[in-house]
């Protein structure tokens, strides 16, 4: 079972490094809306693993893609109107 497991995290954590490099630039909002969802979705299973290991490459694992989720969701819903 345990080999299960890492096997798993192995795919997710590569499968986080594929999203980390993949470009973002001359995405349609459709794409960007796929990308959040998947960041978040690796988020979420790194989470899982995490609470498990307590390893700290994976908090920063984590934070990055986490970062990279905000630009998206920046992009998305556009930035705030300064109020003047």
């Amino acid at each position: 079972m345990y080999l299960i497991k890492r096997k798993v995290m192995m795919d997710i954590l590569k499968e986080a490094t594929i999203f980390e490099n993949a470009k973002m630039s001359h995405m349609t909002s459709s794409d960007r809306v796929l990308a959040s969802r998947n960041a978040k979705r690796l988020i979420l299973a790194i989470n899982e693993i995490y609470k498990i290991t307590k390893a700290s490459t994976l908090m920063d694992v984590m934070k990055r893609l986490t970062a990279k989720k905000k630009r998206i969701d920046i992009r998305l819903k556009g930035r705030p109107d300064s109020g003047i």
